[in-house]
C-alpha cells in the first residue's frame, strides 16, 4: 500500500494536527540593525559591513521601520500588542551568521494571539489563531551546489529584518495551509510590508505534523519539514507527510521525530536529520539594544495609515452586491483592488465595474505581460465607458470592442468624443430602427409566423439580425421594444 493512497477507512481513524511558522522577509531598504543595502540579487558579499560580518566593538541599531511593519501586521491579525519589548541573542551554530548568533525576540514577542480567516477544505470561513508574530534577523545564504568542494557563503541577506509568524497547531490538512499561506501573503502585499515572493525567498516556511487517533487530546509524535519554497509543495508534503506517519502507525512502529524536506520531484518528504528532544539552542537577553516602548497612540497612528485590507474590501464589495466570486478575484491583489476602488469613485455600475477589471482589462494585462500599474488608461476612462453604455450611447460590444482599442493607442482622449469620431455611437431614432426591425423580419417570413404561433424565443434572432443591420449601433432595449411591438401587431 502506497503512503500516498490510504483507504479512506483507515485515513478517518486520525486526525492530522499541524503548525506553520512563516518567515517573511520585510521589504525594509537597509536591514534590522545595521545600514546595509537590502536589495535582492545584489553580487554576493556586497551588501555588508563591520556590524553585519559581525566584528568585535561594532554595536547594533534598531531599525524603526521593522516595528511599524510588525505593527501593521499585528493589527491586521487582531494581535495583541505588547507594550515593552525586549531583544534577546538566540545562540547556536550558524555558518552563515558572522557574530554566531541571532537577534531576536524570546519571552517577549512583539505580537501575542489573534488569527487569520480562511476557506477550509469544505469552503467554509475558520479561523486559524496564531501564538505569536516576532522581530528578528536572516542568516546568510549558503550554496552547496555551485563548487564540488566547497560550501559558498553569501552574507548580503545576513541581518534582512524577518518577522516570524507561528500559528497554533489548527491545521487540519495541506489545503488549509495552502489558504493560509495564500492569505498571508496577501496580506502583507496590501500593508506593503513584504512582496511574499517565496521563489526569491522572501516569504518561507516550516510545517510541524503530527497525527493522533480520533477523539484522543495528546498530541502525536510531531516531525518538522524545512526548506519549502512553493506554497503548492507546502500543501504536498503535509498530505504526504500525514500519510506516512498513519502507514508507519498501522504498520505497528512509532513515528520518530525528524526533520525532513520536501523532494518535489518524486513527491514524497526525504529526511534531514534527527532532532533531539533537548532545545538546540540557549537565549539570554541582548545587551547592546534598549527595550522599545509600543504606545497606544503609536499603534493608533499606524492604524490610522493602514491601507484597506483585503477582509475589509471583500466585504464591502459583497455589500455593493457582487458574488463572492466576484469579490475575491478583486480582492486578490491589492493593486487590482485599488484601480476597482478608482473605477466606482466614477461609476455606480459595481458589477460593469468588476466585468471590465476581469474582462477587457486582465486580457489586456495578460496579452502584454504587464503589470495594473502599466495600465494605460485611467480610472476615470473606464468609468467613462461603462456610464456611456449605461446610458445608452454606445452598446456594450462597441466598448469593449473598438472602442477600447482605440482608447488604448489615444489614452487622453474622451471616450465619447472617440466614439462620435469612429461613428459607434447606437442608434436611437425611432423611424431608422423600425426600418432595420422591418427589414430583418421580412428576411425571416417563417420564423415570423413560428413567432406568432407561440415560440417567442426567436427574438433573440431577430434582435440578432437588427445588430447586424445596424453595423451594432442600434439601441438594444429600443430595438428590442420594437422588434416586440412589431410583431405582435
Amino acid at each position: 500500500m502506497a503512503k500516498n493512497d490510504l483507504p479512506a477507512e483507515i485515513r478517518a481513524k486520525y486526525e492530522p494536527v499541524i503548525g506553520i511558522e512563516i518567515h517573511v522577509q520585510l521589504n525594509t531598504l537597509s536591514k534590522a540593525y545595521a545600514t546595509d543595502a537590502t536589495e535582492y540579487g545584489a553580487h554576493p558579499n556586497t551588501q555588508i559591513s563591520p556590524v553585519s560580518l559581525g566584528h568585535p566593538g561594532t554595536l547594533p541599531m534598531f531599525n524603526e521601520k521593522v516595528l511599524e511593519a510588525a505593527v501593521k501586521l499585528g493589527i491586521a491579525c487582531n494581535c495583541e500588542i505588547r507594550e515593552l519589548n525586549e531583544f534577546a541573542r538566540k545562540n547556536y551554530f550558524y555558518a552563515d551568521l558572522p557574530k554566531g548568533y541571532q537577534i531576536t525576540q524570546d519571552k517577549t514577542p512583539i505580537c501575542n494571539g489573534g488569527h487569520i480567516e480562511i476557506r477550509d477544505a469544505e469552503g467554509k470561513l475558520k479561523n486559524l489563531n496564531l501564538t505569536r508574530i516576532h522581530m528578528e534577523e536572516d542568516s546568510g545564504k549558503s550554496s552547496h551546489d555551485i563548487d564540488p568542494f566547497n560550501t559558498l557563503i553569501d552574507l548580503n541577506r545576513a541581518g534582512v529584518p524577518l518577522l516570524e509568524i507561528v500559528s497554533e497547531p489548527e491545521f487540519r490538512n495541506g489545503e488549509e495551509a495552502y489558504s493560509y499561506l495564500t492569505e498571508m501573503r496577501k496580506l502583507v502585499r496590501y500593508l506593503d510590508i513584504s512582496d511574499g515572493n517565496m521563489e526569491e525567498g522572501s516569504m518561507r516556511c516550516d510545517v510541524n505534523i503530527s497525527v493522533r487517533p480520533v477523539g484522543r487530546e495528546k498530541f502525536g509524535t510531531k516531525v518538522e519539514v524545512k526548506n519549502l519554497n512553493s506554497f503548492r509543495n507546502v500543501q504536498k508534503s503535509i498530505d504526504y507527510e500525514i500519510n506516512r506517519q498513519i502507514s508507519v502507525i498501522e504498520s505497528g512502529d512509532k513515528v520518530v521525530q525528524q526533520t525532513f524536506t520536501f523532494d518535489a520531484a518524486r513527491g514524497k518528504t526525504q529526511l534531514l536529520r534527527d532532532k533531539e528532544d533537548a532545545h538546540d539552542y540557549r537565549y539570554f537577553n541582548e545587551p547592546d539594544l534598549q527595550p522599545i516602548l509600543v504606545k497606544q497612540d503609536y499603534i493608533d497612528k499606524v492604524k490610522t495609515n493602514l491601507p484597506p485590507l483585503p477582509k475589509e474590501l471583500f466585504t464591502k464589495y459583497l455589500k455593493l452586491n457582487l458574488s463572492e466570486y466576484d469579490a475575491s478575484l478583486l480582492t486578490e491583489s491589492k493593486e487590482i483592488a485599488l484601480f476597482y476602488e478608482d473605477i466606482i469613485e466614477h461609476t455606480e455600475n459595481y458589477k460593469a465595474a468588476a466585468n471590465w477589471m476581469m474582462g477587457s482589462i486582465k486580457s489586456f494585462l495578460n496579452e502584454k505581460a504587464i503589470h495594473i500599474s502599466q495600465f494605460p488608461l485611467k480610472a476615470a476612462t473606464i468609468g467613462e465607458l461603462i456610464n456611456l453604455v449605461d446610458k445608452g450611447i454606445i452598446s456594450n460590444s462597441a466598448a469593449n470592442g473598438d472602442l477600447f482599442k482605440a482608447l488604448i493607442a489615444s489614452p487622453n482622449a474622451s471616450a465619447e468624443a472617440l466614439a462620435k469620431e469612429l461613428n459607434l455611437l447606437q442608434e436611437s431614432n425611432s423611424d431608422e430602427l423600425q426600418g432595420w426591425v422591418n427589414t430583418a423580419l421580412a428576411k425571416f417570413p417563417e420564423k415570423v409566423a413560428e413567432y406568432k404561433a407561440g415560440k417567442k424565443g426567436l427574438t433573440g434572432l431577430f434582435m440578432g439580425e437588427v445588430m447586424k443591420l445596424s453595423g451594432g449601433k442600434a439601441d438594444p432595449k429600443m430595438a428590442s421594444k420594437i422588434v416586440i411591438q412589431t410583431l405582435e401587431k
